[in-house]
């Protein structure tokens, strides 16, 4: 074998093996050549077929590809067989912190290197938002000694950009020697030799303030690297108990009593049980309290136990679930209706269900979380189009026109932090101009939008237009689970390909018949919804004459933006110390620079609650000294 040859096949090798770990997860050092695929490395027939395909969907090969291999090497050869003498043309590039950058990029996206186009636009184009790009970069890092935090040489839009940014960072720190040779990161051996690289830097140490501020955020403990595992929960617990003593994190403070427009929570800082004028919770219609849901539950335990330890498909079925998801489907006016025990577990199931890594899916930056992660679980090309901007959203739409396999557009019907509602008629016209399918999340619409309630496409009169819709009942509807609504065909695809509602037990019966007697509630009472949205222009009115910025809230989430975190939880904190109980919002929540209170109203609060909260949080942004534009 000529040296050609054999640099070639090497290079073969290394570009079969980075695909093999795209389709199973492993990190590429442990896909040894001689492990077999089943007895080593659990690769079973349906995980090979899926290797097979992406294998001759890269190297344009036929169907008969590699059927009989069982081991890496066995599979290389098979490949090489096919490829012959156009082996070469696979060779790696040169550039070897773009290289790093690409092969981290593909662990942390879970993109096939084929979808990986180190020229397109990170968000627009790869659906890779600012804490993926955090653990790329991380992780290139520690491949090349270069540093963790980007210079200011402007946010990178592309993996090329990115490269640059980093090879002229640590160029950089090589020449003014900034970094002592003895507290070097070590470098790859096939990195290129630059001298001293920049160790990256270590979040356990504090960038403290004269005045004794920890400048920290919780972005700074996502990537810390060290052969314990445990290190960075270490790291973080310092920072959290520190925020603590400053009473700046209160989350997950106890209630002890119900959830109504005041509540009796354990403030687990001072030791002390007290009553705050609640503002921190979903109950929007009241129903969590209503007593007709409150006995349905009762009497349905009574009747079939606590719960029915079983999947839907195995013994988890009782006709209270069937009824549950025909209430659904005829509250929503849709055809059909298939229930999963959490509104994340719905978005996880019906993306990852109905999008493959051969499909596209496009999102709104600012997302939930859960919509994100089903895209991530999906392995299809993600597409990030600038939040409620259908500019935009054609752009990403046209770039992708041509793009195999189907196309998904997922946005939030009411965006959980901000408040404000997705444009659903451009978003539908634009899905219709470029044979999208779309999927609307209900959760915060659902009991809100809507003269019933019934969410975002009646809010603006397109019943049946939108093709699935989504929703939890976790909040206006007073229970647990989350439900997706859609054509017969479709829910019933869902229902057998769905893995977290194949694969995991169902809401318990009490629950089922709690929800179902809130929707009777709410279709026999429509005054909820006015009394809500009463509420809602009156505390709205009264914040926006005190000047705050309530970005484009047109739901029952009030936003009173602050942009600055240590300002955000000082505000929070002078809040909660009037006796009202509101959210403090920072990264993750937002992004950092972002943080805000989340204010949210309810048909429970009286005119005097809505009155109180308003001189409340105008006294405390007074105290604190939070912007305002009536200043």
């Amino acid at each position: 074998m000529t040296e050609l040859e054999s640099s070639a096949l090497a290079a073969l090798h290394s570009q079969v093996v980075r695909i093999v770990a795209e389709c199973t997860l492993y990190d590429e050092s442990y896909l040894q050549p001689d492990l077999h695929f089943e007895a080593d490395l659990g690769i079973d027939s349906v995980i090979l077929e899926s290797i097979l395909a992406s294998l001759r969907e890269h190297f344009g090969l036929s169907d008969g590809l590699g059927e009989r291999a069982t081991t890496v090497r066995e599979l290389v050869s098979a490949v090489a067989a096919e490829v012959g003498t156009d082996a070469a043309a696979w060779a790696d590039g040169p550039d070897t912190v773009l290289s790093a950058l690409v092969a981290a990029a593909l662990r942390q996206t879970q993109y096939r290197s084929d979808q990986l186009d180190v020229d397109a636009h990170l968000e627009r184009d790869l659906g890779i938002d600012s804490v993926v790009l955090t653990a790329i970069v991380a992780e290139a890092a520690e491949e090349l000694g270069a540093p963790r935090a980007l210079p200011d040489s402007g946010e990178p839009t592309t993996l090329r950009e990115l490269s640059t940014q980093l090879t002229a960072a640590l160029a950089r720190e090589v020449r003014d020697g900034t970094v002592p040779a003895a507290e070097r990161a070590p470098q790859r051996t096939d990195a290129p030799v630059l001298g001293t690289g920049g160790a990256p830097a270590d979040p356990a140490v504090p960038t403290v303030t004269e005045d004794g501020w920890d400048g920290r955020s919780m972005k700074d403990f996502l990537e810390e690297r060290d052969s314990d595992l445990f290190a960075k929960t270490r790291s973080f617990g310092a920072y959290l108990r520190r925020r603590e003593d400053d009473q700046l994190y209160w989350y997950g403070m106890p209630l002890h009593s119900r959830c109504e427009n005041r509540a009796v929570i354990f403030d687990e800082l001072t030791g002390q049980k007290r009553e705050f004028l609640m503002f921190a919770s979903n109950n929007y219609l009241g129903l969590a309290n209503h007593p007709k849901v409150i006995e349905a539950v009762c009497e349905a335990t009574r009747s079939y136990g606590a719960t029915h330890t079983g999947s839907r498909f195995i013994g988890g079925t009782n006709m209270l679930h069937k009824e549950l998801e025909r209430r659904l489907a005829a509250f929503k006016r849709r055809p059909a209706c298939i229930v999963y025990p959490g509104g994340y577990a719905a978005n996880l199931g019906a993306i990852s269900a109905l999008v493959k890594s051969y499909d596209t899916l496009v999102a709104d930056k600012l997302n939930h979380m859960s919509i994100l992660d089903g895209a991530k679980l999906s392995g299809a090309a993600r597409r990030i189009y600038q939040h409620n901007d259908m500019a935009d959203l054609e752009r990403v739409l046209k770039r992708g026109a041509d793009s195999p396999g189907g196309t998904l557009i997922v946005a939030d019907g009411v965006f959980s932090m901000h408040g404000d509602v997705c444009d659903l008629p451009s978003i539908l016209r634009l899905a219709r101009n470029y044979g999208a399918r779309v999927l609307i999340d209900d959760a915060h619409a659902t009991g809100v939008l809507g003269a019933r309630g019934s969410g975002t496409s009646e809010h603006f009169g397109l019943k049946g237009e939108v093709d699935l819709e989504l929703g939890t009942m976790s909040k206006a509807l007073a229970g647990m689970g989350g439900f997706v609504v859609g054509d017969e065909e479709v829910i019933e695809y869902l229902r057998y390909y769905s893995n977290s509602y194949v694969f995991a037990a169902n809401i318990p019966a009490g629950v089922a018949a709690g929800l179902i007697a809130a929707i009777d509630v709410l279709e026999a009472e429509p005054e909820r919804v006015k009394r809500l949205w009463a509420n809602i222009s009156a505390l709205r009115a009264r914040l926006l004459e005190s000047g705050f910025d309530l970005e484009n809230s047109e739901s029952a989430i009030l936003p009173i933006r602050i942009g600055d975190e240590r300002l955000a939880m000082e505000m929070g904190r002078a809040v909660r110390a009037r006796g009202l109980f509101c959210q403090t919002v920072v990264f993750p929540g937002v992004p950092l620079g972002d943080a805000r209170l989340r204010v949210s109203v309810t048909c429970e609060h009286t005119p005097e609650d809505l009155e109180l909260a308003a001189d409340v949080f105008l006294d405390a942004a007074r105290e604190t000294g939070v912007p305002r534009a009536d200043r």
